[in-house]
């Protein structure tokens, strides 16, 4: 299990328009396609179905699913998609790069830059990625964050998209089609992947254990209900997890060094170092 994807609140659906969460998931949807439309050199379909797949699991995530009465495994249904499925498909949509396909040269230098900069190069490292991702679960079901988002709707929609966020940050120091800064070879992006499924299976496999008293601070809860959840994250999080692994592998065969087929009786041309960091 490699993304984060806790228990969902166990409350109801924050206050605010049912609608809200959906609107940005709409102007990343229309933004990527008016972006792909203006590529001269004409984008990979492939690329934009990803895309819009992990667009229609957001819309999911936050639309029908936030919805649902208390059931804490519908909204484990819900973080699983936010924090491990949904970013995957975001990551082999290839967004960096199509942005910088289609932006003038001001733009370009500046994600440049960016990805240049030295805390790039810290958490686009697949391992401090792995960190975040399941120590930012850990902190949120471990401690009463978890019940305090029940009665703050602003940290409740923080929270969400804390595991977006890291969930995308995770696949795309691991598979992701786009420029990452100094990317580690595949045995350390390896590591970090059964790192993290593993220590998301201790957490599922703990709070199953403690359903009764975890997260702590709520008021009302159902143990049975949540060790239905636990049980869900666990068995969920191995699929979410055979994706990634999947696209890794991918991205790793996929990669120049791999694609390089020299002729009969020529002299195989040296790796390009970039390649060798894929």
């Amino acid at each position: 299990m490699t993304g984060p994807s806790p228990l969902a609140h166990a409350g109801h659906p924050a206050d605010g328009p049912s609608w809200f969460p959906l609107l940005p998931v709409v102007l990343l949807a229309g933004g990527y396609l008016l972006a792909a439309a203006r590529d001269p050199r004409g984008w990979d379909h492939r690329r934009t179905a990803a895309w819009l797949v992990g667009c229609a699991l957001l819309a999911v995530a936050v639309g029908p699913l936030a919805q649902l009465p208390d059931d804490p495994r519908g909204h484990m249904a819900q973080h699983l998609l936010l924090g491990m499925v949904a970013p995957l498909g975001l990551v082999l949509g290839a967004p960096v790069t199509l942005l910088l396909r289609v932006s003038p040269p001001p733009v370009r230098r500046a994600v440049g830059r960016l990805l240049r900069a030295r805390g790039a190069h810290l958490i686009a490292h697949p391992v401090p990625a792995a960190l975040l991702s399941t120590g930012g679960l850990a902190l949120v079901l471990l401690t009463p964050l978890y019940a305090a988002a029940e009665r703050q709707p602003v940290l409740h929609h923080a929270l969400h998209l804390h595991y977006v966020a890291a969930g995308y940050l995770f696949a795309w120091s691991l598979a992701g089609p786009d420029p990452a800064p100094r990317r580690p070879g595949l045995a350390v992006r390896v590591g970090a992947l059964l790192g993290a499924a593993a220590g998301h299976a201790v957490l599922a496999k703990y709070l199953y254990a403690h359903a009764g008293s975890l997260p702590p601070g709520l008021t009302d809860r159902d143990p049975e209900a949540f060790r239905a959840a636990a049980q869900l994250m666990y068995y969920g999080g191995d699929l979410a997890e055979l994706l990634l692994a999947t696209a890794l592998f991918a991205a790793w065969y996929n990669r120049p060094a791999h694609r390089r087929t020299p002729g009969a009786g020529a002299t195989p041309a040296p790796a390009d170092p970039a390649s060798r960091r894929s």
